[in-house]
């Protein structure tokens, strides 16, 4: 008995560093993919405006957000956040956390259609909240459905007002859902998996913490070509 237990523990002590590789595995994946979000979003005509990127101090990019078959109008999607680093964030994009979205009702598409979002930050406490803590979008922290198109301009009322500007892509194209209600949190057990040590999203983004992986080169690389000048007034 002692031995056929002695089994048992040693094969489960050999399948804990498999499970963890196929954890970071599948948190590097994810990343991955915020970067092609990011990218094919920005590639597309009627997209992002620049302006409104080039003064956002963060951006949260979620990909394939589904509708909780399991809570009536509920969401869950899993992504990563990254700021500008330096005093009154002004240097290049960070290395990335990564981040949970739940709740909220936004009636995703019907029949399961995942949606990628893409969230602007548009000021420190907006994204000072967001690192320490789960904010609910508009309750916490007041968010709108940002203008697209280049010609859009960054000086209406609704992007001067929100501290979160959300973006929304299904089928590719635009779909104009908002995420008001919905919290955004730090995912800390995916940082840990994903960087191999316990550290926390404020210490990843400002406190250089870490470098950016492989799988988050793309994401940042992207945001530091096409808003790599923080032109906020600020």
């Amino acid at each position: 008995m002692k031995r056929w237990i002695a089994g048992c523990m040693s094969l489960a002590m050999c399948a804990l560093p498999i499970l963890a590789a196929q954890d970071s595995t599948k948190e590097s994946d994810r990343l991955s993919n915020c970067g092609t979000v990011m990218t094919e979003i920005l590639n597309v005509p009627d997209d992002i405006p620049k302006d409104l990127l080039q003064k956002a101090e963060c951006v949260i990019v979620y990909p394939s957000v589904l509708k909780a078959a399991f809570v009536v109008g509920g969401s869950y999607g899993r992504g990563a956040m990254t700021c500008r680093t330096g005093a009154n964030f002004r240097g290049p994009w960070s290395a990335p956390s990564m981040m949970a979205l739940e709740g909220g009702s936004f009636g995703l598409q019907i029949g399961g259609q995942a949606t990628d979002f893409v969230l602007l930050v548009m000021n420190d406490r907006g994204a000072q909240s967001i690192l320490s803590s789960k904010v609910k979008l508009g309750g916490d922290a007041s968010v709108a459905a940002g203008p697209k198109g280049r010609t859009a301009s960054a000086e209406s009322d609704v992007t001067l007002r929100a501290e979160v500007l959300s973006y929304s892509r299904s089928r590719g194209l635009f779909a104009g859902i908002s995420l008001e209600g919905s919290t955004v949190r730090p995912d800390n057990d995916a940082n840990e998996r994903l960087y191999g040590k316990k550290v926390s999203a404020k210490d990843i983004i400002f406190g250089g913490a870490v470098k950016v992986p492989p799988s988050g080169q793309k994401l940042v690389y992207t945001l530091n070509r096409h808003a790599g000048v923080n032109k906020s007034s600020k």
